[in-house]
Parts: structure tokens; sequence; C-alpha cells
């Protein structure tokens, strides 16, 4: 079938949507596809019908045609313009045109009306778009549980946009570590969350207060993890404060702990850095719950642990000086070791039938640290030593009110009342 060429130059617009299948890794196919529908519907726009029109996008030249094909007839038999043209017309294009033949002749689409033209530049805009944004919400859905390096271009009051290769993060308030202090031009490193699309376009969540985040961190940061010889069975984390990750080893050689920690703490410092100086115990697995919950409230040293596996709690004793360290600071050491063993955990003070004193150091939790050096200056290191005193004697020898004496003084009694109801 002979082609008739056009005099006019041809729509150039391939080279740019091939430079934007390069950087959004669009296949061939699609592009080829949406370039032949967007000059479909300029032909029939212009012509009513696309049915004997075929369009060529030829990607390595880096230009489109369209030939309109019809059937050389009489003159007299002419009956549709649309796929039939006459003779006389024929041969005028090349006289070697006989009746029955198929003649395509080239569309010049610089001869379209102003506003099909300017038509099809929109659409093939919204269509540059939409593709962009649907290469983009694949592309991150693929990397979500991936750290990424960004760099901060925006910071707002609940969240931090991030630029990464080109494309915006989305960091909430609530995806950050408190003692985040982040500026524009900063760099930073944070874990891809989530992918939404908010008013039909993506939303890319990244997050550094997840767990997840420490998770990725730590197979960074140690090849047993990335290789698979140690696991991470568990991990809770208060960000910027304290994280506990339970690890196992599939290798009897391969100490978890050791590993996570590396020489002198080598391997985890760089990630308390990177955490803002998070506190990070490391503990060993294991499906022992008595000895799980135990290595969960380290650094405190149990005596004893009494679980309900049913209801999924343990009561665990300690003696007096071990209670602030189950506890610890605002309770955040027992709070993530429940969370971590998955148990409801109650510490008690392990007494042995008498009772005793206790330190004033172990109130920390319940009295302000500077009472209770108030109360060491006068010579009172336990809390036997300022029961014994009288309100009176307590208001002239230290400064402290009476509001507050009176709370100390029902703290106080309020612990020797529970041993005395545990006993």
């Amino acid at each position: 079938m002979a082609r008739r060429k056009s005099a006019e130059p041809q729509v150039n617009l391939i080279d740019a949507f091939t430079e934007f299948s390069r950087n959004k890794n669009i296949d061939r196919a699609t592009l080829m596809g949406v370039l032949e529908e967007v000059f479909r519907t300029m032909i029939r726009k212009e012509y009513g019908s696309d049915e004997n029109f075929e369009i060529i996008v030829n990607v390595d030249k880096g230009d489109i045609q369209g030939f309109r094909e019809r059937e050389v007839v009489e003159d007299f038999e002419l009956e549709d313009e649309m796929r039939q043209i006459p003779l006389s017309e024929a041969l005028t294009i090349d006289p070697d045109y006989e009746v029955g033949d198929d003649l395509a002749e080239e569309i010049n689409f610089f001869s379209f009306g102003r506003k099909i033209v300017q038509t099809a530049k929109q659409t093939l805009t919204q269509k540059i778009r939409d593709l962009e944004k649907a290469a983009t919400i694949a592309q991150y859905e693929d990397m979500v549980g991936t750290v990424i390096i960004g760099e901060i271009y925006q910071v707002w009051r609940n969240e931090i946009l991030v630029s990464h290769e080109g494309t915006e993060l989305v960091l909430p308030k609530g995806e950050q570590i408190p003692k985040d202090r982040f500026r524009k031009g900063d760099t930073i490193r944070a874990v891809i969350t989530d992918v939404q699309t908010k008013n039909g376009n993506p939303r890319i969540i990244i997050s550094r207060a997840a767990p997840l985040f420490l998770e990725k961190l730590f197979e960074q940061e140690v090849p047993e993890i990335h290789d698979g010889l140690i696991n991470i069975r568990g991990i809770v984390r208060e960000p910027g404060e304290r994280a506990k990750v339970a690890v196992e080893s599939y290798d009897d050689r391969v100490d978890p702990v050791g590993a996570c920690v590396g020489m002198k703490g080598s391997r985890i410092h760089g990630i308390v850095r990177e955490l803002r100086n998070e506190n990070i115990d490391v503990i060993s697995f294991t499906t022992n719950d008595q000895l799980y919950i135990q290595r969960a409230l380290s650094p405190a040293k149990i005596t004893r642990i009494d679980i309900n596996e049913g209801d999924r709690a343990a009561e665990v004793f300690l003696n007096p000086d071990q209670i602030s360290l189950a506890i610890g600071k605002n309770g955040l050491n027992i709070k993530l070791a429940s969370k971590l063993c998955n148990y409801q955990i109650d510490v008690y003070r392990e007494t042995d039938g008498e009772e005793e004193d206790i330190d004033l150091d172990q109130f920390t939790d319940e009295i302000d640290q500077w009472i209770l050096e108030e109360f060491n200056r006068i010579g009172c290191d336990t809390a036997k030593d300022v029961l014994e005193l009288s309100m009176e004697e307590l208001v002239r020898r230290t400064d402290l009110d009476v509001e507050t004496l009176e709370n100390v003084l029902a703290v106080l009694n309020a612990e020797f009342e529970e041993d005395e109801g545990d006993a």
C-alpha cells in the first residue's frame, strides 16, 4: 500500500515523553499507547472517526505520523469520502494508482483547528501528570520499609517536607523524634512507612519514630542481621528516650547481643547518635516467659516472678534497691518491658517478714530530686528518718512548706502500708 507523505513538518513531541519515561521508569509500550490515544482523539474531533487511520509512533526518530487509508474507486462510484478516494484525485498523487488500490495519505496535524490542537496539548499535559503520579506511587510502594536519605526543603509546624530524588516526602510531627531539630537544607535519614493518595496526588510518609526505622538501622549496622544469621524478634520504642530490642541467633557460634552492640559498642553507637542518644537495651530472645521478662527488665535484678499466662500478667518481686531500676525514668523501663513481652508487669518490693527501711533515692519517680536533696541536707537518708520527725521539726529544719511535706509523708507512709498489705 502506497503512502503519500505530507510536505509539512510533523508534530515532534516524542522527545519530551522519552525523557520523561526514562526518569519515571515508564515502559515503552505505555508511552507509545498514550501518544497514540491522544492523537487518535485529535483525529476523531477533526474527521468524526479514526477507524481508517493509522498512527505510527517512532521513538527512535522522535516523531509521530498519522496516515488516512482510503480505497481508490471510479469517480462515479464514490459513496463514502471517508473511506474512498476517486481515481482522478488518486492519479494526481501518483499516476500508477488503479481502481481497487489502497492509498495511505499522511495527515498534517498542523492543519487541524487551533481548538483541537490546544485540547490535544492539554490532554498530553494531563496524561504526563497522571503517568508521573502513577509511576511515583508504584516506585515508592516498592520502597516501603527502605531507609532513605533526603534533603529538607520546608519545615512546618506539623510536618517536614523532604526532597528525595526530586520527589516530595512527608515527615509528620508524630513520626519525628521529639529531640529532632531540623532546618531547611539539612540532610535527614528516615524509613518509608506508607504511600497514600491525597486529592489525587501521591503522599509518601516517612518516619524516624517507628520501630521499623530502628530495625532498618540495625540491619545496616550489623552484617549478621543483614545476612540472616541474627533475627530481630521484637522492638519497642519511646522515640528519643529508650528502646528495647530482642534478638536471637540462628548460629550457636554467634552471640546475638554481642554482635549487635559490637566491640566496645562500635556498632550501636552510630544508631544511638542517629536516634538522638536514645538508650537502647539489646536482649537475647527466649521462649521462656520468666526469663524473657527478667531480661526485659534489665538492668534490674529480680528475685522472683509469678506469672499468670491466661491473663498475660506477671508479678515481679525485687529488693528495694532494685525497684527504681525496674521502673525506670518516668516508668519507661517497665512500660517497654511490658510491651516487648506482651505481659502486664507489676513490681513489688521483696521483704523477709520484717519491716525494712527504704532509701530516699528509691522515690525519685514520685518525689522531685530537689526535695530529696533537702532531706539529705538535714541528715535524712531513708524513709524512716523522715517519718520519725514531727511536722514542726521538718518545717523548722528544711526549706519546704507544709503542703509539700504532707505530700511527701503520704508517699512514704503509703509504701510501708503496701508492704504490710502484701505480708
